[in-house]
């Protein structure tokens, strides 16, 4: 990634799962040259699952930053489902069309199939069943059953891959060499004592 970019930003909503993207934001924010920055659709602290109050430092109609955007995550959460949030949805087509890479975890991943996000990449997310009772999904042909996916500058990842989900975030946003992201993976994935 060119490195004059160094924003990520994480799009958090009411009950976002904290966990799922943790390994991540962790990561970039303490041994990188990024710097991730927790936006929404609204100014309002936003409460984890974990009960985490995490407060916003941006809202999605006042981001003008894009030419210093490096990536945007979208953890999953509770309210993916029940809610269509159409400003995120704009939001993401406009990363989208910027050659942004976005990455979506879990029920977030449902959010991109209910707006049609994944209807023409491969994709993964917590069920293809979960991903068809959505009726404007029509991506099934691109659906395929693994942890995470990787196509097009779009990570996608079921609610139990938060290690590779990381893991294929540092290597498109390539905080380190090669060897050190898969030795983190490694570590993270098996343990280090074994």
């Amino acid at each position: 990634m060119n490195n004059s970019k160094n924003e990520v930003l994480v799009i958090l909503t009411e009950q976002w799962n904290d966990w799922e993207a943790s390994y991540a934001i962790a990561v970039l924010n303490s041994f990188s040259d990024y710097k991730v920055k927790a936006i929404a659709v609204d100014e309002i602290p936003k409460v984890s699952m974990g009960g985490i109050n995490a407060s916003i430092d941006c809202t999605i109609n006042n981001y003008k930053n894009f030419n210093n955007l490096a990536m945007v995550i979208l953890p999953g959460g509770l309210s993916w489902e029940s809610n269509d949030y159409g400003e995120i949805a704009e939001f993401i087509n406009r990363v989208i069309e910027l050659n942004i890479p976005i990455a979506a975890i879990c029920g977030a991943t449902t959010f991109l199939c209910k707006h049609g996000f994944l209807d023409s990449v491969k994709h993964t997310g917590d069920s293809l069943e979960l991903f068809q009772q959505q009726k404007e999904y029509r991506g099934e042909s691109f659906y395929i059953h693994e942890q995470v996916v990787v196509d097009n500058l779009i990570i996608t990842a079921n609610e139990t891959a938060a290690v590779q989900f990381a893991y294929e975030l540092f290597k498109i946003l390539e905080i380190d060499s090669t060897e050190e992201i898969e030795q983190w993976y490694d570590n993270f994935k098996n343990g280090a004592i074994r």
